[in-house]
Order: C-alpha cells, then sequence, then structure tokens
C-alpha cells in the first residue's frame, strides 16, 4: 500500500512537472529563488484535513496530496467514515463507479479555505485555471458574487453542485467507454 502511495506521488509530480509550464511562474520571497505556484495548492498548516489515518493527507481514490490540492478539495461521510477527496473528480468516482453512498457533502470554499455545505455552494465550471483530475475546472465559492468576479477574470460558467457534479459524472463516463 505504501509502494501504491509512493508510486501514485510519484507519477503525480512527474505529470505536474511536465504541465507546469502553462503555470504562473511566481517570486518567492529570496530574491534568487524562483518557483512554480499551483492555484489549488495551499500550505500544509492552512489545510483542513478532516478525514483520519495514517494516509489523513492523501486523496482517499486517487492518492493525490490534499494539500496540493487544496482548493478543489470535497469531503463526505463514506459508510460511516469521512473520506476527503481531492476533487468532485474523485467524489464522482466513489458515487458513480464504486457505487458508494455519500452523505453530508462540503467543499472548500476558494476565498475563506474552510468547508462549505455544497448546497451552499457556487461553482464556476470551465475556468481558464487549471483544474484538479480534470481538463474542466470546477472551483466553489461560499459568496456567489466571488465566483462571478472568478468568472469574469476566469472565465467559466456558474452553476451549483449539481451542474458541477454532472460534468464530472460525465467525465467519468467518458473515461470508463475508452
Amino acid at each position: 500500500m505504501k509502494f501504491i502511495s509512493s508510486l501514485t506521488l510519484l507519477v503525480t509530480l512527474l505529470i505536474l512537472g511536465a504541465c507546469s509550464a502553462t503555470q504562473p511562474v511566481q517570486k518567492s520571497t529570496s530574491k534568487h529563488k524562483m518557483m512554480r505556484h499551483m492555484f489549488q495548492s495551499v500550505p500544509v498548516q492552512k489545510a483542513q484535513i478532516l478525514q483520519q489515518g495514517q494516509n489523513k493527507t492523501s486523496c482517499a481514490i486517487c492518492g493525490m496530496n490534499l494539500p496540493m490540492f487544496y482548493k478543489t478539495n470535497h469531503v463526505a461521510e463514506v459508510d460511516g467514515k469521512v473520506k476527503q477527496y481531492c476533487s468532485i473528480h474523485c467524489l464522482a468516482e466513489d458515487k458513480v463507479l464504486n457505487h458508494k453512498k455519500v452523505q453530508n457533502i462540503k467543499v472548500v470554499d476558494v476565498k475563506s479555505l474552510r468547508f462549505i455545505p455544497v448546497e451552499k455552494a457556487t461553482y464556476v465550471v470551465g475556468s481558464d485555471v487549471r483544474g484538479t483530475m480534470s481538463r474542466v475546472s470546477k472551483y466553489a465559492f461560499a459568496n456567489r458574487a466571488d465566483a462571478e468576479a472568478f468568472a469574469k477574470k476566469h472565465g467559466g460558467k456558474i452553476t451549483d453542485f449539481q451542474g458541477a457534479f454532472a460534468e464530472a459524472a460525465k467525465e467519468l463516463t467518458h473515461k470508463k467507454r475508452n
């Protein structure tokens, strides 16, 4: 199991390295160092990890690092336990492909970095900001005005959880056929 998690992390880092050419470059606090910054990432100290266990900072489905993809994190109760996902894609995979009953679903509000119930979230789907586990990004906001400002700056369609989930489920169906 530890080998699979390590292998997943290695593959993720390789993919990110290959894709990072399209990510904006930011200067770090040191004038001589440059670092790449992913929009989805937050420092470990700012990430709220709600699941328990040895691999609590890894996505329950794909094993990706939760703080690294924090702004797209979702959490749900599944079989009496809390599961945390790196993205709505992995949540949909658990529900649609693994036939799990997911309840009390929450998502990270991009602005506050706190979990909110998905019923209260406004999603922006398909912005120019890179998504997680999908070519079509899906970001959630507690405040509709924040979502509209994000969409004005980065494009994308305003929707609710059902619309964002339907897009993620559609991608899974396409993935399953291939």
